[in-house]
């Protein structure tokens, strides 16, 4: 028998929903993810590849979540989604498009627990965003961006089918940055 908290959190994570592969989900995420987001944004893959949010506390996560990834569906239709497995509702990452004031196409993000790396998680979430961006969210070209010394991610966006195009910096203080891209 399943409980009505239960049930609710089912229908909660089926409004969210935007994308189904074959084992994930991918959802809007809420302030109910709070923990997640915790540990991801705290993992130090995370800290190394992506770099520091100032996440410490629950709160801060509910804030992460709020002022960006939902503050980005409200204005765009589109941001960074919780990833979750099919069978069992458990988070392993997040996977999205962001448009960034700084870059003048839409570029994709991911982060995933190292628990869940090597399992072809990332690479089917992705996909899946990238079909979505150009079916239908009608974009021409996406971008991403990576630290130099994240060979891992390259060699994903690769596989995506985006080039490496040139190193660029954020900001006129921030660490030089690869740039990939590719017409979709």
């Amino acid at each position: 028998m399943i409980s009505r908290g239960q049930e609710n959190a089912d229908n909660q994570r089926s409004i969210l929903k935007v994308l189904e592969t074959d084992r994930l989900i991918l959802r809007w995420l809420s302030a109910d993810d709070a923990e997640f987001i915790l540990e991801l944004l705290n993992e130090p893959s995370f800290l190394r590849f992506i770099g520091d949010k100032w996440v410490r506390t629950l709160e801060d996560a509910r804030d992460y979540i709020l002022n960006g990834p939902a503050d980005m569906y409200k204005r765009l239709g589109f941001g960074l989604y919780l990833t979750e497995l099919k069978d069992d509702g458990v988070p392993i990452g997040i996977c999205g498009l962001i448009k960034r004031d700084v870059l003048e196409d839409v570029d994709i993000g991911f982060a995933f627990l190292p628990r869940f790396w090597a399992k072809g998680y990332a690479y089917e979430s992705a996909s899946a965003v990238m079909a979505y961006g150009k079916n239908v969210l009608g974009l021409n070209r996406i971008v991403a961006i990576t630290s130099p010394d994240n060979l891992a991610s390259a060699k994903l966006l690769e596989k995506l089918g985006l080039r490496f195009e040139r190193m660029i910096r954020l900001s006129k203080d921030a660490e030089e940055l690869r740039l990939f891209g590719c017409d979709v």
